[in-house]
């Protein structure tokens, strides 16, 4: 199945095929990152969501139909991974995961994480345990009331700009005099509303679409 990517990229496919991603947040921006990181050969994926699909994520998330609506998340999508390559290690936690729990996420061997949670003091236990047990990770920052993809961005935390994540996160880095870089993915798009947090289709799928070609391509270098 991978005959196209390995004209692309010849025997490095197994390089790709060697690594684990842990997903956080199976959402618009997490689920496309997923969809494609399975698509383009990751041979485990560490799946968590403790959702079920809504009607109101028919908009903008890839593993939402008009016939799952009300089941779980996690196990939607690891029937879809399986249905794309079977080969795929898939483990799954239907959890909401909190300062208290998140230790049990890194039992197993992690390459790659992907923070694609909406939850703040979750986003910063992942920042801390992955700087702390030197874990390569990718956060993303919000994506609601944006409609220009071409805003999107990959780069350190301390370089963005109009998302209240960010500003939130900042100070963390800041407070906590972090030296590391934080890369995130990020709108410089200024929000088109206020108030209520509205979405669109393609703005959380390209932030996803970023996320998997920053992993891939920092595996291929």
């Amino acid at each position: 199945m991978f005959t196209r990517e390995e004209w692309v990229i010849g025997d490095k496919i197994n390089l790709i095929k060697e690594k684990s991603v842990l997903i956080i947040g199976l959402g618009g921006v997490g689920g496309y990152a997923l969809e494609t990181l399975v698509r383009a050969g990751i041979g485990k994926v560490i799946i968590v969501d403790n959702d079920t699909i809504d009607i109101t994520n028919l908009n903008r998330q890839i593993i939402s139909t008009k016939s799952n609506i009300g089941l779980k998340k996690v196990d939607e999508w690891e029937k879809r991974i399986k249905d794309i390559n079977p080969n795929v290690e898939v483990v799954k936690y239907d959890l909401f995961i909190t300062e208290d729990n998140i230790d049990m996420l890194f039992k197993d061997k992690i390459d790659y994480v992907v923070d694609a949670c909406d939850t703040i003091n979750t986003k910063k236990a992942i920042i801390r345990i992955c700087l702390k047990n030197k874990i390569k990770f990718i956060t993303s920052m919000g994506t609601g009331n944006k409609l220009d993809p071409s805003k999107i961005t990959i780069e350190d935390i301390r370089k963005t700009s109009y998302d209240p994540i960010a500003k939130i996160l900042r100070k963390m880095v800041k407070d906590e005099k972090i030296k590391e870089k934080i890369m995130v993915v990020s709108s410089k798009e200024e929000p088109k509303i206020k108030g209520k947090v509205g979405s669109i289709s393609y703005v959380p799928a390209t932030a996803g679409l970023y996320i998997t070609s920053y992993i891939i391509n920092d595996i291929l270098k």
